[in-house]
């Protein structure tokens, strides 16, 4: 694996660490702001609607750039809107320098895609995606824990230097490692042909997937931390530990999701969404059970992250003439499931159902996700299908025609002869 895609994955650890830990800085930043936690929790939902919106938009916007040109370029952004936010006067000005820096971050993440898949061969493009995603799943392990004990300390505005810092080093790794080349004329790419590549349904299924299996993923981890205190009775203190042992689960699925992404597509899906709606109908069930629980969260991280590198290389395969915007949509896609299902989730607990209610939203998003993922299954094996009747179509009219030829040259040889 070539080392520019480890540090593709060293930029996403960087900036998908400032994405997640501002839930550990919540009540921090609405103590020293003046807003209410509610108002707080607003800067982790204009993150993510940010992420929507960016990730499509610049794609189409630096299509024309040299890859490493656009890389460097939304790392730029993503460090002075964080220099802006770690000096921010008011909630206004932090609330901006979110949305600002999401939009970077969407559009890093689309082209770091895109960039990891051009560097390695065609057998190999699930397993590059996955060590770009590895970035995230390290973020939640070590960058999240790592800003709130930083916080803690110096104050949430420290926490947003520490990513200052880590994405300037980002920066500058990948400015010394990611080739430069440029596209010869004849290979540019095309907003037009980029578009029309998009209009395959198929690829449309590809993308509910994407949303409805993060989706159940994300869901029951958003509230974790009070499930495991207030139904588990796991002490406070211990919380960190065991979303890191969540963590350490993902880092798992990504792994082997990587390494069967390219061979066991299919079977990568299936398994993982099962796993998934399995263990989060079972945390529902015994969510009161400590032991057993803490196992469980170890599951919904693994097979929650072991379905990412497929769902991430099928757009590739899909979309092979849109590599840049079809993987920007598919970033959005993932995001409209980060902001979906904890709405689906806060809703059930503001309903009355209480914490373990939100594990029972992952169970129904994943039965979902299986649903989509049957149907991504029946659409694939018609293309087998009907590729494989046009090969054999072709084989027959070669043969037909070879026959007719036979024939025709038979009586010029009896001729010939004669």
């Amino acid at each position: 694996m070539p080392i520019a895609v480890y540090l593709l994955g060293l930029g996403i650890f960087a900036q998908g660490t400032s994405e997640f830990m501002l839930a550990g800085l919540l009540p921090n930043v609405a103590a020293d702001l003046g807003v209410s936690i509610p108002d707080a929790g607003l800067l982790v939902s204009a993150f993510a609607i940010g992420m929507v919106v960016g990730a499509p938009v610049l794609a189409i916007g630096t299509l024309r750039l040299p890859r490493r040109t656009a890389l460097i370029a939304f790392q730029l952004v993503f460090v002075a809107g964080h220099v802006v936010g770690a000096l921010a006067p008011g909630y206004g000005v932090l609330f901006a320098s979110r949305v600002v820096s999401a939009f970077a971050y969407a559009g890093f993440w689309a082209v770091a895609a895109a960039a990891a898949v051009s560097l390695v061969p065609a057998g190999a493009k699930g397993k590059a995606l996955s060590v770009v995603g590895t970035g995230l799943t390290l973020a939640t392990i070590v960058g999240v824990p790592a800003g709130t004990v930083l916080s803690q300390h110096a104050g949430w505005r420290a926490a947003f230097w520490g990513v200052v810092a880590l994405t300037a080093a980002s920066l500058a790794s990948l400015l010394a490692a990611l080739p430069a080349a440029r596209p010869a004329a004849g290979e540019l790419p095309s907003v037009r042909r980029e578009i029309a590549a998009m209009s395959r349904p198929a690829l449309w299924v590809s993308y509910l997937l994407t949303t409805l299996s993060f989706g159940a993923a994300i869901v029951t981890f958003s509230y974790l931390t009070p499930l495991l205190t207030e139904v588990s009775g796991l002490p406070a203190s211990l919380v960190p530990a065991v979303l890191a042992l969540y963590g350490v689960g993902g880092l798992l699925g990504m792994t082997l999701g990587g390494r069967t992404a390219d061979r066991h597509p299919l079977r990568t899906l299936f398994l993982g969404i099962g796993g998934l709606t399995t263990a989060s109908a079972l945390l529902a069930l015994t969510a009161e059970n400590l032991p057993v629980t803490i196992a469980l969260v170890f599951t919904l991280g693994l097979t929650g992250y072991v379905t990412n590198p497929v769902v991430q290389s099928r757009v590739f395969t899909l979309a092979p003439n849109a590599p840049t915007l079809a993987p920007a949509v598919n970033t959005s896609a993932f995001n409209v499931g980060i902001t979906l299902t904890p709405m689906l989730g806060g809703l059930t607990i503001d309903a009355g159902f209480g914490y373990t209610s939100v594990a029972w939203v992952g169970a129904a998003v994943g039965a979902t996700a299986l649903g989509a993922a049957l149907w991504v299954a029946v659409l694939q094996r018609r293309t087998e299908a009907r590729t494989e009747a046009r090969a054999e179509a072709h084989t027959v009219t070669g043969r037909a025609s070879g026959a007719v030829d036979a024939a025709a040259t038979r009586p010029n040889a009896l001729a010939a002869t004669d």
